[in-house]
Parts: structure tokens; C-alpha cells; sequence
């Protein structure tokens, strides 16, 4: 974790007050790293695509100060703040933007794949459904093996719940009453797509009655909703309640990607309640609360950027992957290469 890391779920902090707080400042950590990210992006010092959170941090959080360490995590592209809340690192995250060899996946995936699987930290295959049922395959094998109070979480866009993979794995986990948590992340678009083009149910959450599991809907840009509402879905999920879907309106408040300048995104909706920036809808509930004051708020925020700008800069001094000297593997092990790999 990084140097500023609060506390956590797993710490033992109950407090609802200290809680909030924790998910916060994952907010605010995501929020500033991924600014860094942009401006090294726009500088011509990452390679491949840089996919921002913005708008959808008090979400993200939330889910990962409710998971344990036995727990899986299959994150989005747009999940900074959640991978940060679970077992994910600023170097770690950094390391993999710049292609770094000492990084998780040793500069050989895109850098919104990396992940550590044994850790039940997944590293995200596809946005469009795919990690329903990976996380679902690997509930199944912590069943077989015995082991029990373990939760999957993974997200999806309202884009994704229009695939067959969003609905092959949400049948499996409702069927075996897997303990998997579905949040959905409803930006309003898939990419450029609006929503009336995408389904023709009045709202996401009625899929939940389509497939008999528990649904929530709450704003996705209140961080008190949010956090109140996965710790929720989480503990019944936990407690044997089955699957959990969670629904989720925002606003994306950035491109697709940062090659994507949003032109398509209608104004009304960056003007209503929906395009609210949680970051800031934080900061008003805490100072509200009377839980911080705006030299605190200032502070946690220069940490933050301290922190990010370490992690970048240690990151940028990394070895990059030789190919004339990489033992690589398209395999999880050489073993398993069947004689197709050698090292000559």
C-alpha cells in the first residue's frame, strides 16, 4: 500500500465516521494519481490507453474497504480507487502504466490488466461481462475446497449487461447461490451509446428479479449511499444471501479514454443531480459531519499528490523488458508449455 494508506475494514474499524474517512481518502488517492497519469499520458510517457475513474471513485471505494484478504476482487478500467482500497499499490499501479519489468506483470500485459490472482486480486480479462463468471469459476473452487465467509466482487458498465457473458454469469452465481457481488456502474453510456439504445427495461435494477437475486439502486455520486449500501451487499453476500446486485447511477466525467474528448454526452446531464463529482459531494458531507476541517482535507490531498509523484518517479527509473533476454512464457507456468518453450 502506499505511504498515506488509511485504515481499513480489515484493520478491525467499525465506526461508520472512520470508515467514511478511510473510503475518502482512497478517493482522493485514485483521483490524484490518475491526474498524474493523464498529464505523463498527454506527455508521451505511457503507452497504450488511459482509462480515468473520475466520477466514479465513491463507488469504486466502497467496494474495496468491504472485501478481506481471502476475498476476490475482479475490478474495471475504471476502478483505481477500489484495486487501491484492496490489495493494489501506487508502485504497483505506476509500474505497470510505464511497462516496468519489476512490476506485477513484468511489463508483459496492458496496464489495466494487471492483478494477482493468487492474491484473489484478478486481473481484468475483458469490461464486457467476462469477469461474472471468472469470479463465479473461482467462488465455486473456494466451495470445493471447503472454504466458507468468502465474497466475490466484480464490475461491470451498463454497456457490459447487454452481453451474453453478463448473463451466463449472473445465472451460474444465482443458480449455485454463489456469494458474488455485481456492481454495476451506469455512466449512461457504453463508450458513445446512450442508454435508450442500449436496453428497453425502465431500469437496470429489474434484472435482479430476473435472475432471483437481492438488487440495490442507489446514486452513485453520494459516498455515504455507496459505502452504506456495499457494506450491505457484502455482509448478506458473506452471510449465504447469494448473489448481490448493485446499480449504480453517475456520470462518467472524462472521456471513454483519454484519447476521447466526450462530445456525445448530453450537456443536461453534466448539469443535473447525476453529474455531481463525488469527490466533491464528499468533501461537503465531511465538513458537514464535522469529521475534518479544510486544513485536514488539504493536507490528506498534498499527501496524496506526494505519494503519486514517488511512486511515478521510481517507477520511471525501472528497468524495461529486454526481449533478447526475457525467459517469457505465454503460459502461467513453464511447466505447463509442453515442450513449446525454450530458452535457447
Amino acid at each position: 500500500m502506499s505511504q498515506s494508506a488509511p485504515a481499513t475494514v480489515e484493520a478491525g474499524i467499525t465506526d461508520f465516521k472512520t470508515r467514511y474517512l478511510a473510503t475518502y481518502r482512497w478517493m482522493l488517492l485514485a483521483r490524484v494519481f490518475e491526474e498524474k497519469l493523464a498529464s505523463l499520458y498527454r506527455g508521451g510517457k505511457i503507452t497504450g490507453g488511459v482509462f480515468l475513474g473520475k466520477g466514479q471513485e465513491a463507488l469504486s471505494a466502497s467496494i474495496g474497504v468491504n472485501l478481506r484478504d481471502r476475498d476476490i476482487f475482479a475490478p474495471l478500467i475504471r476502478d483505481m480507487a477500489g484495486r487501491l482500497a484492496f490489495k493494489d499499490t501506487l508502485l504497483d499501479a505506476a509500474r505497470t502504466y510505464f511497462g516496468s519489468r519489476l512490476g506485477p506483470m513484468q511489463g508483459r500485459d496492458g496496464n489495466i490488466h494487471r492483478g494477482r490472482p493468487k492474491d484473489g486480486y484478478y486481473a481484468m480479462i475483458s469490461h464486457l461481462g467476462v469477469m461474472l463468471s471468472t469470479v463465479a469459476g473461482g467462488l465455486m473452487a473456494r466451495r470445493f475446497r471447503g472454504e466458507k465467509g468468502v465474497v466475490g466482487a466484480t464490475c461491470i458498465g451498463d454497456g457490459g449487461t447487454s452481453t451474453g457473458s453478463f448473463h451466463e454469469g449472473l445465472n451460474m452465481a444465482a443458480v449455485e447461490k454463489l456469494p458474488l457481488v455485481v456492481i454495476v456502474a451506469n455512466n449512461q453510456y457504453a463508450y458513445s451509446t446512450p442508454n435508450n439504445r442500449q436496453y428497453a427495461c425502465d431500469d437496470l435494477i429489474q434484472r435482479a428479479v430476473g435472475y432471483g437475486v437481492k438488487g440495490y439502486k442507489i446514486d452513485g455520486t453520494n459516498p455515504r449511499a455507496c459505502l452504506e449500501t456495499l457494506t450491505e451487499a457484502v455482509e448478506t453476500a458473506r452471510d449465504g444471501g447469494g448473489p448481490q446486485l448493485v446499480v449504480a447511477d453517475l456520470l462518467r466525467l472524462v472521456g471513454h479514454g483519454e484519447h476521447d474528448d466526450a462530445h456525445y454526452v448530453n450537456h443536461a446531464l453534466k448539469i443535473s443531480p447525476i453529474g455531481r463529482d463525488c469527490l466533491e459531494v464528499a468533501k461537503e458531507q465531511i465538513l458537514a459531519e464535522g469529521w475534518a476541517n479544510e486544513t485536514q482535507l488539504a493536507s490528506w490531498r498534498e499527501q496524496s499528490q506526494a505519494d503519486s509523484d514517488e511512486a511515478c518517479m521510481s517507477a520511471l527509473r525501472d528497468p524495461q523488458p529486454d526481449p533478447r533476454r526475457e525467459k517469457w512464457c505465454a503460459l502461467s507456468n513453464e511447466a505447463f508449455s509442453e515442450g513449446m518453450y525454450n530458452d535457447t
